[in-house]
């Protein structure tokens, strides 16, 4: 729905790159806005797309994992997660991350939700998919910069998760609580 009120896109008059690298690359934007209003300083987050996966196994168990995440300094459960490499299908990137991640593959897969991590500042999405079925294929395929590990919960073991605070990435709980909460 695109009401006739809404407010129209920003016209951007200068762009240009403050910082460029893989995991950090900042546009600074001049804007003008349809109702005279500008901002001559505005700042944009590009990252590439990110996935997640709510997984869940052949005996209705959902696969969590745990990891350190430095910015908050803490270890919580979170869903598999990764990036869409350039050229990647983001369906494609999903089953590669969990099958990394956790070891489990196969099973049925659909689109379960897209999300904005802010989409005042950053230019990316993430695409969440549901996996249902999936088994355990193979030993975890971790990086150098990666320590995970995998945990096979309930679904009951999931809803205290996220109402005790273990769960704190608002792109992760999101889906699994959209999922959770299907007839």
């Amino acid at each position: 729905m695109n009401p006739d009120n809404d407010p129209r896109p920003w016209q951007v008059e200068t762009s240009e790159y403050i910082h460029q690298l893989p995991w950090f690359t900042v546009r600074k934007d001049a804007i003008r806005m349809e109702n005279g209003g500008s901002i001559p300083n505005y700042f944009v987050f590009e990252y590439p797309d990110w996935i997640n996966v709510v997984a869940v196994t052949t005996e209705d168990q959902l696969v969590l994992i745990r990891q350190y995440r430095h910015g908050i300094a803490g270890v919580h459960y979170e869903l598999c997660a990764g990036v869409v490499d350039p050229g990647e299908e983001p369906l494609v990137a999903a089953q590669r991350e969990l099958l990394e991640e956790t070891g489990f593959g196969g099973g049925h897969w659909q689109p379960l939700m897209t999300l904005s991590a802010n989409p005042g500042t950053h230019a990316n999405l993430t695409h969440a998919f549901l996996a249902t079925g999936v088994e355990v294929k193979q030993a975890q395929h971790l990086e150098n910069t990666e320590e995970i590990t995998v945990h096979v919960v309930s679904r009951e073991r999931a809803i205290e998760i996220i109402n005790n605070g273990e769960m704190m990435q608002a792109l992760h709980l999101a889906p699994l609580l959209k999922y959770l909460n299907r007839d």
